[in-house]
Parts: C-alpha cells; sequence; structure tokens
C-alpha cells in the first residue's frame, strides 16, 4: 500500500447531507433572527404604546383636576372680592348669602358644600342635599334640596346651631335648631391657611366628617376683610373612579402619592379603604401600610414623564413616575402609573407562539424540499465527477454530456467539454505519458533561483510628483499607461523582459530568462530607442497641454540572483543582488551629471564597439563600497559615426 493511502482520510459529509444541514441550520437562524426581530419589535411597540397611554392618562387627570379647581377657586374668589351680604356675620342677610351660594352648587355639582368662617367664630355652610349622606346627617325633609347650616351669637354670646332647608326653588320652608357642637372655624385648617392672605389655597385630602369621602377645600380671606375666610369642599370620587376605571391592564396600578411619598388616593377599591382608615378631617397626612410597589419606586426612583422597570414581588412592571401640575387641587403631588409587563406583553406572546408554530411548521417542509433537491444536484455532480476522473486519465473517448435543469450544473458541463477539448488539443503537441509524469512528480511547480549575468535597466520620469500634483488621478494613469505602452514594445523589440513597474520607474532586464549574448548592448540600444519614441510622445503631450515626460536610465551588468521567489501561492520572476541596486544608483546619478542615461564600466566593457560612449570618470554610488566608471550613453557606434563624419565635412 502506498503511503499516501495510509493516511487517514479527513471524514467528509455528502452533499445531499450537507445541503439538508446547511438549508435547515440556515432557515433556523433566519426563522429564529425573524421571530426574534418581530417580538422585539412587538414588546418595544407594546411598551411605547403603554408609554404613551400612562402619559395620555396622566394629562386627562390634570386636566380634571383643573377642572376641578378652576371651577371651585372661581366660586371663591368671586364670592371673596365682592363687598357684600359675607363681610356680615349670620343671620344678618341670610337670604342673600344664601342666593349667591345656592347658584354656585347648582352649577359645580362636584362641590359637597361652602361656607364662611367668620372672626368672632359664627360660621355659615351652605350644603348640596344631592348627596345621601347629607340628607342622612341632617335628616333633611322630603323635598329639600339645599341646607343651610350656621352658628351664630345670642344676646350673652352664647353659640346657636341652627338648620334652614330650601327647596329646589330656593324657599325656605322648614327650619330646626340644633344642640351645639362646639364647632369652630377658627381652628380648622382651611380657615388657618387663608386668613390674613389674598389667593386661594387648598387643603387636604382628607376624609369628611359628615360623608366620609375624600375631599379637599380650596379656602380664600375675602377682600374686604381679610380674618373672614370662604371655603369649599371639592370631593374627589371623579377621580377616584378616574383611576379606578382607566386601567391599562386588569392588575394595572395608579395612585397619588404627596410631596413626601405616601399615597393619598389609590386606583384599588381596597387600598383605598385602607388609606381613608387613616385619615380623619383633622389629620389629612396619611400613614397606611407599606406597599412593595410604592416602596420600590421610591428606592429607584424613574425620571419624571419617563417609563421605566421595577420588579416587585417577583413581577415586573412599567412604572410612570409624573408631578401634577394643577392649579390647586393636589399641587405638589405625584401620579404614579404601573402595568405588569406580562399583562402588557400578552398580545406579543401569543403572536410569538403562533410565529414559532410557523417556523416549524417551514423547517419541517423545507426538509423533506432540501432531501430532493439535493437527490437531483448530486447525482448530476457524480456523473461531472465520473467525467472529471476520465479527463485525469486522458481519456477523451467518452463524451461529456450531463444535461440539467440547473444553470450552474449546465455552464460547468459546458466548461469542462471546453477544457476536454483544450486538453485533447494540447495532448497533440505533448506526449501524454510526459504530462502524467509531470503532474504526478510535482516538476512543474516550485520555487528556485540561480546565480547568472545579466544587464539591468532602470527608468524613472524626472519630476513626476509634481507631475501627480497638478493634474487629476485619471489624467496621470492615462498618460503613465501609453507611457508604459512604448516600454513594452521597445524592450520586447530589444530581446529584453520588464520585470516590474513601479509608480513612473521600469525595471528591465536581459539575459534571463532567455539568454542573450549581447544583453549589454541590446539594453543601451533599448534606451536609445525609448527616448527617441519619448520625443515624439512629448512633442504630442506639448501638443496637448500636457506635460513633457522626462526620463533618466541606469543600465550596469553583472551577476544577479535570478529566479522565482514569492510566496507559495503567489511566484515573481525576479533579479536580485548588487547588479540590480547599482543600475538603479546610476539612474539617480543622472541629475548630477545632467545626463539622460548612465552605463557602468562592466557595460561598456561588453559594447563599446557597438555603442558610444561619453566617460565621465569614476563616481561612489551610494550604498557602494567601491566606486564606480561612469558612462554617458550616446549612440549607436554606427550613427555616432556617421554624425562625426557630417561634422567634419561641413567644416571644410
Amino acid at each position: 500500500m502506498r503511503g499516501s493511502e495510509k493516511k487517514k482520510r479527513p471524514e467528509t459529509w455528502t452533499l445531499r447531507s450537507l445541503l439538508s444541514l446547511v438549508m435547515i441550520a440556515v432557515l433556523v437562524v433566519v426563522s429564529g433572527t425573524l421571530v426574534g426581530l418581530d417580538y422585539r419589535r412587538a414588546r418595544n411597540a407594546a411598551i411605547q404604546n403603554a408609554e404613551a397611554h400612562m402619559g395620555a392618562f396622566v394629562d386627562r387627570l390634570v386636566d380634571r383636576l383643573g377642572a376641578l379647581s378652576g371651577d371651585t377657586s372661581a366660586l371663591v374668589s368671586l364670592v371673596a372680592s365682592v363687598a357684600n351680604a359675607f363681610l356680615l356675620p349670620p343671620p344678618q342677610r341670610m337670604s342673600d348669602k344664601v342666593a349667591m351660594l345656592r347658584e354656585g352648587i347648582i352649577r359645580s355639582p362636584h362641590i359637597d358644600g361652602v361656607y364662611v368662617g367668620y372672626p368672632g367664630g359664627a360660621f355659615f355652610h351652605v350644603v348640596d342635599l344631592r348627596s345621601a349622606a347629607w340628607r342622612m346627617a341632617l335628616d333633611a325633609p322630603r323635598g329639600a334640596t339645599l341646607a343651610v347650616r350656621s352658628i351664630e351669637r345670642d344676646d350673652q354670646g352664647k353659640p346657636v346651631d341652627r338648620v334652614l332647608f330650601l327647596d329646589a326653588s330656593g324657599l325656605q320652608f322648614s327650619e330646626r335648631r340644633v344642640a351645639p357642637t362646639g364647632y369652630d372655624p377658627r381652628m380648622r385648617p382651611w380657615y388657618r391657611a387663608a386668613v390674613n392672605g389674598k389667593a386661594p389655597v387648598a387643603t387636604g385630602p382628607y376624609e369628611t366628617a359628615t360623608t366620609g369621602k375624600l375631599g379637599m377645600t380650596i379656602s380664600q380671606a375675602h377682600r374686604g376683610n381679610p380674618r373672614i375666610v370662604i371655603g369649599a369642599d371639592v370631593v374627589l370620587d371623579t377621580i377616584t373612579d378616574f383611576l379606578s376605571r382607566e386601567r391599562l391592564t386588569g392588575d394595572s396600578v395608579s395612585l397619588v402619592l404627596d410631596a413626601v411619598g405616601r399615597p393619598i388616593i389609590h386606583s384599588d377599591p381596597t387600598a383605598m379603604n385602607r388609606i381613608l382608615a387613616t385619615k380623619d378631617n383633622t389629620a389629612p397626612v396619611a400613614v397606611p401600610e407599606p406597599d412593595p410597589l410604592i416602596e420600590s419606586t421610591r428606592r429607584n426612583p424613574p425620571a419624571p414623564g419617563k417609563a421605566s422597570f421595577v420588579d416587585v414581588g417577583g413581577r415586573t412592571y412599567l412604572v410612570m413616575v409624573a408631578p401634577l401640575g394643577s392649579a390647586q387641587l393636589l399641587a405638589g403631588h405625584r401620579v404614579v402609573v404601573a402595568a405588569p409587563l406580562d399583562e402588557l406583553m400578552a398580545a406579543a406572546n401569543d403572536a410569538l407562539v403562533q410565529s414559532l408554530a410557523i417556523s416549524g411548521s417551514v423547517v419541517v417542509l423545507a426538509v423533506l424540499f432540501s432531501l430532493v433537491l439535493a437527490h437531483l444536484i448530486t447525482k448530476s455532480l457524480n456523473q461531472l465527477t465520473a467525467s472529471a476522473n476520465r479527463l485525469q486519465e486522458l481519456d477523451f473517448t467518452t463524451p461529456i454530456d450531463v444535461p440539467s435543469n440547473v444553470t450552474e450544473i449546465s455552464t460547468l458541463n459546458s466548461a469542462m467539454n471546453k477544457a476536454r477539448d483544450a486538453i485533447f488539443t494540447f495532448a497533440l503537441y505533448v506526449p501524454r505519458e510526459l504530462v502524467r509524469k509531470g503532474i504526478e512528480s510535482g516538476q512543474f511547480t516550485g520555487r528556485a533561483g540561480w546565480r547568472q549575468e545579466v544587464t539591468a535597466l532602470f527608468s524613472d520620469i524626472y519630476d513626476f510628483t509634481t507631475i501627480s500634483e497638478h493634474h487629476s488621478p485619471e489624467a496621470v494613469v492615462a498618460m503613465l499607461s501609453e507611457y508604459f505602452d512604448i516600454f513594452s514594445e521597445v524592450v520586447a523589440a530589444h530581446e529584453g523582459t520588464i520585470i516590474q513597474f513601479h509608480g513612473d520607474s521600469v525595471f528591465a532586464m536581459w539575459n534571463a530568462p532567455v539568454s542573450d549574448p549581447h544583453h549589454a548592448e541590446h539594453a543601451c540600444r533599448c534606451a536609445l530607442a525609448v527616448e527617441e519614441r519619448l520625443g515624439t510622445f512629448n512633442a504630442q503631450q506639448k501638443e496637448r497641454g500636457l506635460p513633457e515626460f522626462r526620463t533618466r536610465f541606469g543600465i550596469h551588468t553583472g551577476t544577479a540572483v535570478v529566479g522565482s521567489v514569492g510566496a507559495k501561492e503567489r511566484l515573481q520572476y525576479t533579479a536580485m543582488g548588487d547588479t540590480v541596486n547599482v543600475a538603479s544608483r546610476l539612474e539617480g546619478m543622472n541629475k548630477d551629471y545632467g545626463t539622460t542615461t548612465l552605463a557602468s564600466g562592466a557595460v561598456v566593457a561588453q559594447c563599446s564597439d557597438a555603442i558610444a560612449f561619453r566617460p565621465l570618470g569614476s563616481a561612489q554610488a551610494k550604498g557602494r563600497a567601491s566606486a564606480l566608471e561612469i558612462y554617458e550613453v550616446l549612440a549607436a557606434a554606427a550613427i555616432a559615426e556617421q554624425q562625426a563624419g557630417e561634422q567634419t565635412g561641413t567644416a571644410a
């Protein structure tokens, strides 16, 4: 057994299995990516939608508070700004007092009652009997729509409490005296907050003593006597109902916090009852049971007006906290809106399950389809593989005919037929046995180098950098292309080989890879021919308004390392060594001597009988220890002799 066969072959895959696995993998990745992106898009949309709803909810709440505040403040300010019967304590001008407050209560159903406190302790209170709690508390007679409570002083200064009942037309039809309650308006928070002031102030919220409802008071000192204070109780039932009704999801929560972060209004009726249980009409600050959501929000407060995630009891909530900017009611308070993320994501999760089911079905169908497709493709490829093996054995008797509806396979079939024809033609000129042995032995590949005498020529364009700076890249490339065409033609015509174009420089070589006994002469003639061709080229450049290419040449003959060098996958035929470096240095030394072409003494030694040179003495080339004998290349010897003869005849 041969050594190559003893080596264990790497594990391979059949195209059928590989194509199936790749298709499945691609479908799984694509489907997973699309499903993930779709879910992420749905999740972000749900969160953005919830955030927008939260913002709109806060705006509507502020609008409701603003309406309640504005309506109540307007009534209180109206009473406080008019010099009227309210400057006199009851029982004076009772009908005038009732007439004004009756209209305000009828127009504002959210107002529980309007009252006036006097510095002497007198009190006047108009109550809307549409509230069942007030009707029961006052034992209102049938037909009564309004009640007027008053605390007056008798001749001895003792308080007298009485209640008047009015019908729908505002006429009094009943009066009742009640036992003194000891109520003193001057001790109440609403009176103390507004007395001697100028603007309306809000107190509360608190649970009203009579109706047990959550309310607030807006009060203001009378402009005619700042020690008289007008107040109105605002029932916040519409706010609590709004919080309870306007929920994003079933377990969503919304609440209002005071300035120190304690809840005063809650959307959950049970939580609201616990809050009310801690309140009374003299202590508006609540001390409710600790709420995990509130505590978590307090520890990690989100940015105002921005939704963020809060984990509470193993559940994630989307929470938004926003300040309440109402005119009076709940000013300085904050509203908190929280919705469970799992409820917000319910629709997105359902869509995810549906998408996964669809993707799974697509993958199953794709597997079946890939198996069928792989069978059809591999059948044709196996036939082409057999044909390729026959070509390797140089068997041209069997034609290559693999019909297929797949464009790539048909193209490959056509390409293999062309290759078969090319190899067959090549085999007519090269013995088949030689080709086989060459392929088997590997003699056609490899890297190698050897020493050989060569003549190297280097050229460079004078001041090319300036030319490039003053012309567009496209124009420079066009001029260089035409310039290099001249070199390519002339070098080939003089038996040379261009090894490299580098920028505007040209490196050409003679006597390798093809042997040339007159390599030095041919290199000099080539330089002279290029110079002549460049004369025509520069004349054309001048006519077109383009720069002339002043080219300098350096020529040297010597031993160099010649061969194919480079990487395994990329080889380059070139020459290396002192000979090449000297030729490059000679080209650069032209600017010191004002010459066009310089050659070394080694070049002159080989072709002085064919080329005319002008000796310039010796010079030290950069990077070289020994000096060089330098010569200017003038012309071919025959041309030089002819020109010398013409000059002699002219002189005679």
